[in-house]
């Protein structure tokens, strides 16, 4: 039987195989978000000097500031999500009440989309800011336990502040894309130069441009997918049933093959599982860790060693 490992005093080797791991996936995304930043910074010192960074420094905090302040309501408005009443759904609200008293988190607003796709997603700025959006499709197929280990995978989103980071991520990744196509338009048609600032050339510029997007992507995604493997075991804690998630997680990749997903790319790292899975072109890059390896670790975290 699992034991909550998290807030007792468990065996040594649980803690270094689970809280460890988690402290390790912060550092990881830390390091990830420092990388991106750098490599936001490097753009635009090559394509413009000193005056090119300054000014890829001052885009990506204008970005940042709009998406920490106004993120969670665009996902919301994209999906046409609308707020459920308690009275409306008195035992998803109580679910959810249970689950944050718990945590000594606040209570989040709760949502509903309207679609048959079943999945969720968390977000929000904050804690005190936060919402849970659950689609009809997940309400049909979970039962009260499996949709448990979902409430608490997306409560720890919020309780890591993953959708912060995830929307910073975003927020530059987004600059040096932005950036990179500037760099090819100002190459392709010769504006600047090295008399211009830019201090690559042009097949440095474009070079640069060509790259620069796969390298931020390639990143973007080893946060999404280090974020997820955080949530799904501080959410199997929260619940205090990992295998609870596991069987919704294996509930879910078999339900998105098989529902239409009319989901923007864009937001699809936000989601518990990938909603664009069955799509070559989408998938490609995928933000999501493998559910195979998902499903593994929390079957490794309830059978792991207890005190």
């Amino acid at each position: 039987m699992y034991r909550r490992p998290f807030g007792r005093r468990e065996s040594e080797a649980f803690l270094l195989g689970s809280g460890l791991g988690g402290r390790m996936n912060t550092m990881k995304t830390f390091i990830l978000l420092v990388s991106l930043t750098l490599l936001l910074i490097f753009i635009g010192n090559l394509i413009g000097g000193r005056q090119g960074m300054i000014v890829a420094l001052i885009f990506a905090g204008v970005m940042n500031f709009v998406s920490y302040w106004f993120s969670d309501r665009i996902v919301l408005a994209m999906y046409r999500a609308r707020e459920i009443r308690e009275d409306q759904r008195p035992e998803l609200h109580s679910m959810v009440r249970a689950l944050t008293a718990a945590q000594g988190l606040p209570m989040p607003k709760i949502y509903l989309m309207d679609l048959p796709m079943p999945n969720a997603f968390a977000t929000g700025r904050n804690p005190h800011h936060a919402a849970v959006a659950v689609t009809q499709g997940i309400l049909d197929i979970m039962d009260e336990r499996e949709l448990k280990g979902v409430i608490a995978h997306e409560l720890s989103h919020v309780q890591n502040r993953d959708v912060l980071i995830s929307s910073i991520a975003a927020t530059v990744a987004g600059a040096i894309f932005l950036l990179a196509r500037m760099a090819r338009f100002a190459a392709i048609f010769g504006v600047g130069g090295r008399r211009g600032g830019n201090r690559a050339g042009i097949l440095g510029t474009l070079l640069v441009a060509f790259l620069a997007p796969i390298a931020a992507m390639i990143v973007q995604m080893a946060i999404s997918r280090s974020r997820e493997y955080q949530a799904d075991e501080s959410g199997a804690d929260m619940s205090g049933d990992p295998l609870a998630l596991a069987d919704a997680l294996r509930k879910l990749e078999s339900a998105t093959c098989q529902a239409p997903a009319s989901v923007n790319p864009v937001t699809a790292h936000l989601f518990i599982v990938n909603p664009l899975k069955g799509r070559s072109l989408s998938t490609l890059f995928s933000t999501h860790p493998p559910l195979d390896e998902r499903i593994r670790r929390l079957e490794h975290m309830a059978h792991g060693p207890v005190a």
